[in-house]
């Protein structure tokens, strides 16, 4: 488990029952099932009509990857770059392809395939950026599958406002509580359920995978990088300390204040 989405999950919880028995006579009172069948059901009819279906079904599994720790693997992508560096610098191709079966990043698999293959450097770069470029589009895309259905929720949630405010005024003249309560709680549920899901939700899921993108992209650029000191021959111990810098981590790239400064000799 994501131990941050575990935190927000529970701070959702928290938050969620903080509202229901502290807030509300009833907690029951923050239950109807219309108004949230009439944002849930619109939100998901609009977002089929929006994008195929195969998109649709592929962002679905997506949503596991919230819910999970995803580990990157870079360190064993470093070192696999670097033994094969020192392998490659040997002249040692053979060694070079029986590592490349063990080798799980596909993406690393091809540059090196690449390089064995005689490939000119300006063709390598070509191809692998353009699977950067495609990587980078497709994942935006089921993201922004989530941030279109955070629109659509309160969306929805106010046209069962609307709804809820048309059967209310139907029923008006009779003046009877039991029958305008229940019209009364559709048309204010459902734009708190449209909001709900867009902002506890939607928007959290589109967030967290366009971050995890973010940390894909710098992986790939990072084996780009290792790809391309690989083609000038440059020494793996000097591969080896140009791909760390990628992982490295400085609480400030400017200015460390953990360094003493130097007195000046009066």
């Amino acid at each position: 488990m994501n131990p941050s989405t575990l935190i927000g999950m529970f701070a959702s919880i928290v938050l969620l029952v903080s509202v229901l028995f502290f807030t509300a006579e009833s907690p029951e009172s923050f239950l109807n099932l219309p108004g949230l069948a009439i944002v849930i059901t619109g939100t998901l009819a609009a977002t089929f009509i929006s994008y195929p279906l195969r998109e649709v079904l592929r962002v679905v599994r997506l949503v596991g990857v919230v819910f999970r720790r995803e580990n990157t693997y870079v360190r064993d992508d470093i070192k696999e770059l670097v033994d094969m560096s020192r392998l490659w610098f040997k002249g040692d191709v053979r060694a070079v392809e029986e590592a490349l079966e063990y080798t799980r990043n596909p993406f690393l698999r091809t540059g090196i395939q690449l390089v064995i293959a005689n490939t000119k450097e300006d063709e390598i770069f070509d191809m692998l950026r353009w699977r950067i470029a495609r990587l980078k589009a497709r994942e935006h895309a089921e993201a922004q599958i989530f941030r279109t259905m955070a629109t659509y929720a309160p969306a929805f949630g106010m046209i069962g406002t609307l709804v809820g405010l048309v059967n209310m005024l139907e029923v008006m003249d009779a003046g009877d509580l039991e029958i305008i309560g229940p019209r009364m709680a559709v048309a204010l549920l459902t734009t708190f359920y449209g909001i709900l899901l867009a902002n506890l939700i939607f928007k959290p899921i589109a967030v967290k995978l366009e971050r995890r993108t973010e940390e894909r992209l710098i992986t790939m650029n990072m084996v780009l990088e290792g790809i391309s000191l690989i083609t000038k021959r440059r020494l793996p111990s000097f591969i080896e300390e140009t791909l760390n810098s990628f992982i490295a981590n400085y609480h400030d790239e400017i200015r460390d204040p953990n360094v003493k400064t130097r007195k000046n000799k009066g």
